[in-house]
């Protein structure tokens, strides 16, 4: 656990004249260790071993945890498949209807993989304390995505928006439980994935996801405990639904110009983001990942509370060379201010 509380710490990012990184990425880690994804992704152990792994290579400003969309849809019940080296996925939904909102239970926090990420959360806070621990839980309106099918869920809040938000209700309750239980191990924070929020606009962004967040972030985030919000797909057409959950960070996929959006973002929050997880951290050369990391960090210099970042999370097999231009290239402009 660090010596300041993240208050502090959101402070110092702030006024540091320089750029801090905190790219969004596990699965690098998983690979030093030499496990596959299935392993960290059911094994609490694991999962830190890769955390320190990757704590113990590269100068992030903070430690990450898997940014897995299917914990809390499991626990509910949903089926997940898993193979060894890609990222689960959520087969089928388990809802069809209102009467199966109405029915479903809140499962507790001993369901599923829940215990084994709450153990990673747990020994990673314990063993880094040199800079944050951000845990992670998906948001709400991606839940209810996953349980009832992210088409239908689109189809629902209209034609039911009754029973779209009884369903909201129930994933936030689960996902408030599962935000108290990250906060007791000891991390800093919690890196919330709402990316399907970004399939709606501003208005009903805010109805349907933000103003649920905006619950959990009044129950949880204090001067030691901060909610960074992350949502990929949105393309800055719901930034202002974003910032209004009063969440302390931001943090944006690279669909959106982080010259536009960081203008909506508070400059006592910080605005996280945003190159491409795939098509320059993974599919790219070095060269193309140092001039990419180069150019935005040129065009971010004029606010402070600006911090390098993956777009999403970085995903398998992501090569070693990329993420070491990604942060030469930092460490380079960071010398020149």
């Amino acid at each position: 656990m660090m010596d300041i509380s993240m208050k502090e710490w959101i402070t110092g990012v702030i006024q540091n004249h320089k750029t801090v990184a905190v790219p969004v990425m596990t699965h690098p880690g998983i690979e030093l260790t030499g496990k596959s994804v299935r392993e960290a992704c059911c094994d609490g152990q694991t999962h830190f071993e890769a955390i320190k792994a990757l704590a113990g290579r590269y100068p992030t400003a903070a430690a990450t945890v898997i940014m897995d969309l299917t914990v809390e849809a499991e626990a509910f019940g949903a089926d997940v498949h898993f193979t060894e080296d890609a990222v689960p996925a959520v087969i089928g939904h388990l809802l069809n209807d209102a009467d199966d909102i109405k029915a479903l239970k809140v499962p507790s926090l001993k369901a599923a993989r829940v215990p084994e990420y709450l153990k990673a959360n747990l020994l990673s806070a314990r063993a880094i304390n040199d800079r944050p621990v951000l845990g992670g839980c998906i948001g709400p309106f991606s839940l209810a995505g996953r349980l009832y099918d992210m088409s239908e869920i689109m189809v629902l809040i209209y034609q039911n928006p009754d029973a779209a938000h009884t369903l909201l209700a129930k994933c936030t309750e689960f996902i408030l439980k599962y935000c108290k239980a990250l906060k007791m191990t000891g991390v800093d924070g919690v890196v919330m994935a709402e990316p399907a929020a970004g399939l709606m606009s501003d208005d009903d962004c805010k109805r349907f996801s933000s103003d649920y967040i905006r619950y959990i972030v009044g129950q949880v985030q204090d001067d030691s405990f901060s909610i960074v919000l992350h949502n990929c797909g949105n393309t800055g057409h719901c930034t202002k639904a974003m910032v209004a959950t009063g969440a302390a960070a931001y943090h944006f996929g690279n669909k959106c110009d982080m010259r536009q959006v960081i203008k909506d973002v508070p400059p006592t929050a910080l605005a996280m983001g945003n190159i491409d997880p795939v098509s320059v951290f993974k599919e790219g050369t070095p060269e193309q990942m140092y001039e990419t990391t180069t150019r935005l960090l040129q065009e971010m210099k004029q606010y402070p509370n600006f911090v390098l970042s993956s777009g999403c999370d970085t995903p398998p097999h992501t090569p070693m060379e990329n993420i070491d231009a990604f942060f030469k290239a930092l460490d380079d402009f960071d010398k020149t201010i």
